[in-house]
């Protein structure tokens, strides 16, 4: 085992609360459990959902100190002597996208343990900081689609918010898969997201969305996934197709409400409406996940927009530019 040191840098909270309420320092280096590996971590992620757990909106439960962050790249540098490292041995190089939630502290830090069944190999030649950009969005967009959505190569799938972290992926992911993808987003986006494979590209903000995807889709649209929150789910009926699947992944406290849901062409259409959340998403459906992703990944075919370093220190700046929109279209990510 190498030398290590006895504290670690981290970014954690004392309570759930505001920005404000995160602090930056040392704490004790954290101690290596059977089934765990210690991870020199390398970067991190900084996720929507992050915020939601930081400030109390998504409630889990917590340990104080509660180290913050879902998402790391990194290497291992201890595994225990028992035997329970399944297969994962000092200077490998690993991912993990699934820390900081259920009791499990978080990923910003120096150092980390990680449980094992959550571990993944990183793929030769990736880069750390790419890696953690896009496997917690990629892994979503996968388990949506396929775990959930039950994606076939033949099916016609609708993305709202395609140019967001994992609108972009789903995009990528469902093309990749063989599916025709219709997608909307902002005006300036709509290139990019053909560029990810969608055969079509419309402007959210056109008061003909739906008339236009109905005539782009005339038989139905087979699954229908809004990363954007927004969840019309009345008009997402309409534009099902028969036995289609409507994915809610997004939307958590609304200002607005919960959005009516007509249930007579629901059934009609032997439709189904799905929640989606990768927080209680199984750790065999994980690893299936995590196993598509690093094939994207070795291929070229997972890449952020954009990446904007930051030092670990400047987390609490990171969760207030996600929290206000100002990272739209950025994947910010920290290096301790």
């Amino acid at each position: 085992m190498a030398d290590l040191p006895e504290r670690t840098a981290a970014a954690w909270i004392d309570r759930p609360g505001p920005v404000d309420a995160i602090r930056v320092g040392e704490l004790p280096l954290p101690a290596v459990g059977s089934g765990e590996a210690l991870v020199r971590v390398e970067a991190v992620a900084v996720n929507a959902v992050d915020t939601l757990v930081r400030s109390g909106a998504y409630p889990t439960p917590m340990s104080f100190p509660f180290v913050i962050g879902r998402d790391l790249a990194g290497t291992v540098v201890a595994v225990p002597d028992d035997g329970s490292a399944g297969g994962f041995a000092e200077g490998d190089r690993v991912w993990c996208n699934s820390m900081g939630h259920d009791g499990r502290p978080g990923a910003a830090a120096e150092y980390v343990a990680v449980p094992v069944e959550r571990l993944y190999p990183l793929p030769e030649q990736t880069d750390a900081v790419t890696a953690v950009a896009v496997v917690h969005p990629a892994a979503t967009a996968h388990l949506a689609l396929f775990t959930h959505g039950r994606l076939r190569s033949t099916d016609t799938v609708f993305v709202a918010g395609a140019a967001g972290n994992v609108g972009a992926a789903a995009v990528r992911m469902a093309s990749a898969a063989g599916a025709r993808v219709i997608a909307s987003a902002g005006r300036p986006d709509l290139e990019y997201c053909r560029s990810l494979g969608a055969s079509l590209a419309l402007d959210y903000h056109a008061p003909d969305l739906a008339e236009r995807i109905r005539a782009a889709a005339p038989d139905g649209v087979d699954v229908y996934m809004d990363t954007s929150g927004r969840n019309d789910l009345t008009t997402a009926v309409e534009l099902l197709a028969v036995r289609g699947r409507i994915l809610v992944l997004a939307g958590l406290g609304r200002a607005d409400g919960d959005p009516p849901l007509p249930v007579g062409p629901l059934y009609t259409k032997d439709a189904s409406v799905l929640g989606f959340v990768i927080s209680r998403a199984r750790t065999t459906e994980l690893a299936a996940a995590a196993e598509r992703v690093n094939e994207l990944l070795s291929a070229g075919m997972l890449s952020p927009r954009r990446i904007e370093l930051l030092p670990l220190s400047a987390a609490a700046e990171a969760h207030r530019r996600v929290e206000s929109g100002e990272a739209h279209g950025i994947r910010l990510v920290l290096r301790p």
